[in-house]
This record gives structure tokens, sequence and C-alpha cells, in this order.
């Protein structure tokens, strides 16, 4: 028997960090705000360890985790990059394998992402 549930939008977690709770509020406000994440959560006191112009540095950030979907993606790290204060802030984009039903159509409804195709 075909599956007949409709496609859904694809759904994505961006990771981003910002260098303190407050700068990352801001992001996550702001991103929200103009629907291209439907929810950010904020995980302060992140400590992250990386290379950066030769040396390695240590920073304590703020990690945002970033719910959206696929469609959102360019418009939301054009507007990420404008908005950081890092010269070269993390964008990375994980794949959504799967979600409950209506956790997924709240995500997509906060977009203001088209509902599924029947």
């Amino acid at each position: 028997m075909p599956d007949t549930n409709p496609p859904r939008p694809a759904a994505r977690i961006v990771l981003t960090t910002a260098d303190n709770p407050r700068e990352a509020a801001h992001l996550a406000r702001t991103l929200v705000e103009e629907r291209l994440a439907a929810c950010a959560s904020l995980i302060p006191g992140v400590q992250s360890i990386y290379q950066w112009q030769g040396q390695v540095e240590s920073a304590t950030e703020t990690l945002l985790l970033l719910k959206t979907a696929e469609a959102r993606i360019p418009a939301l790290q054009a507007r990420l990059l404008q908005l950081h204060s890092y010269q070269t802030p993390e964008f990375l984009v994980l794949p959504v394998e799967s979600g409950s039903p209506a956790y997924l159509d709240w995500l997509f409804a906060s977009l203001g992402e088209p509902p599924p195709r029947p």
C-alpha cells in the first residue's frame, strides 16, 4: 500500500556560537522574529578550543541551536553573517531525520512555510 502521508518540507538544525549570552539572545530573537528560525535554544557556558590564525585559542561561548526549514538556510546564513560579531561565525547545518508530526507542523507554521503538498 502506498504511503498516503504528504511529503513535508525538510527540517534542519543550524549550529552557531556567540561570544556571550547577550549576543546569543539578540541573534536568536532577531532570527525568530524575522521567521528565519522557528526556535532558538541557547546553551551558555560552552568551552570552545579551536585553531585561529595559527594559534590554538580557547573561549567560553554560548551555543545556539536554530530550528528551521531547508528552504530558509540561505537567508538565515546571510542574515546571521550580517548580525554576528565574529569575523567567521560557525554555521553548520544538520539534517533532521524525523520528528513528531505535531512539532514539525508547528515548526513550519512558525516559519510561514506552506502546508505539506498533498
